[in-house]
């Protein structure tokens, strides 16, 4: 491993040379079986051939523009993401990290334009992940990612989603300006939050003026058998929205989405992206939406889903001493683990299954959307080989 990359990482030493599907290949041919699909952003798998084909034919053509011009494809996303959600107009960068920027500038900048300024509070969420800008790890508010950058930002507030009476609370303050919460937490243990949770702050928000932002960053492109994951409910939908990981299908592309009146005040100058929707991303993020919003591929996670879920709850009751539950919505399964979670994913790859980590000591099942019940199947096999080993090294 090259000491001139900066060791911010863990890595696993394994090294992957191809992919295809829910599989990646090593040079010697080993083959494992990919659950975790770039933490949930292969959505389609590896080298798609569709996605691979829009990625040929554009990059023959242009690949970057400045935002001064107009980019086609750029319209055309927008379009489809606007039919198919709440919101009226879309702003493109190219991660979760820079939609979540967005959103927060634009939350503020909305009631700076209403002559509210001090309004600048973004309330936020204990076990969120945002993203790792500056912004993003301050709305996340974990010490671990803000330890030794110096002090916090003003107007990020941390709450606990249970603490109900302190949500109510921070929503009607004076300073409030946003409250922004992932429907499916997934870095923070794969916690789905009810519809009735979401449909209380939903309404606190509205009749206390301030605007609501979902980061469905992870949780939205059909990872959990919606579209969007709060589309699970009605009388759900947020202001504002941000969106990445399968929007691109693996190409990095970011959005963030929001109704008319949420960016009204975002106008000419307010913000900017370099590369952000550019044609060569928006070729591939446009074929990959087409395949993602298809009700067939949707139907398909609903029903793998179900699968892992029903197939994972058998595997925790047979070993009780290393699985203590499992949560999440959709292809978003986390496994809560009585053992640690790192030392299981390494004994997982062992088995040749990956699998992604998560908070509360949890492991994340992340496959892609177009997974297979044979593939199901087996990767509960791998799993439960991987329970086995485990136990085998505390006997």
């Amino acid at each position: 491993m090259s000491d001139a990359l900066m060791p911010v990482y863990n890595r696993a030493p394994v090294v992957f040379d191809r992919g295809k599907g829910s599989w990646l290949y090593t040079a010697e041919g080993t083959e494992y079986l990919d659950c975790v699909a770039g933490i949930a952003t292969n959505g389609l798998g590896h080298a798609h051939p569709a996605l691979v084909a829009a990625l040929t034919e554009q990059a023959g053509k242009i690949w970057h523009l400045s935002n001064v011009f107009r980019v086609p494809g750029q319209e055309l996303l927008a379009d489809k993401l606007t039919a198919a959600s709440f919101a009226d107009i879309v702003f493109f960068g190219n991660s979760g990290s820079e939609a979540i920027e967005c959103a927060i500038k634009a939350a503020r900048r909305y009631h700076s334009s209403r002559g509210a300024p001090e309004r600048i509070d973004i309330i936020g969420f204990s076990g969120s992940f945002h993203g790792r800008t500056y912004g993003a790890i301050n709305a996340s508010g974990n010490p671990t990612y803000l330890e030794g950058f110096g002090p916090r930002l003003p107007g990020f507030v941390q709450l606990s989603p249970d603490d109900v009476e302190a949500i109510r609370a921070a929503i009607y303050a004076p300073t409030a300006a946003a409250l922004i919460v992932e429907p499916v937490q997934g870095e923070g243990g794969a916690r789905a939050l009810s519809g009735e949770w979401l449909r209380q702050v939903r309404d606190w928000c509205t009749d206390a003026g301030i605007l609501l932002i979902h980061d469905e960053i992870q949780s939205g492109m059909g990872r959990t058998g919606k579209l969007f994951a709060h589309q699970w409910f009605d009388g759900c939908a947020p202001d504002i929205m941000a969106v990445a990981k399968a929007l691109g299908g693996g190409f990095p592309v970011g959005a963030c989405l929001a109704t008319k009146e949420a960016a009204a005040a975002m106008t000419f100058g307010a913000h900017g992206s370099t590369f952000g929707g550019n044609p060569l991303a928006m070729a591939v993020a446009n074929t990959a939406f087409a395949l993602i919003a298809d009700e067939a591929t949707l139907a398909n996670v609903r029903t793998v889903a179900e699968r892992l879920s029903n197939g994972l709850a058998a595997i925790a009751e047979r070993y009780p001493d290393i699985v203590v539950d499992v949560r999440g919505k959709g292809l978003l399964i986390g496994v809560k683990m009585v053992t640690n979670n790192r030392e299981f994913m390494a004994a997982a790859r062992e088995q040749l299954l990956l699998v992604a980590g998560g908070g509360e000591n949890c492991v994340r099942l992340l496959p892609p959307l177009n997974f297979s019940a044979a593939e199901a199947d087996e990767a509960l096999r791998r799993f439960e080989a991987t329970c086995a080993a485990v136990r085998a090294t505390l006997a």
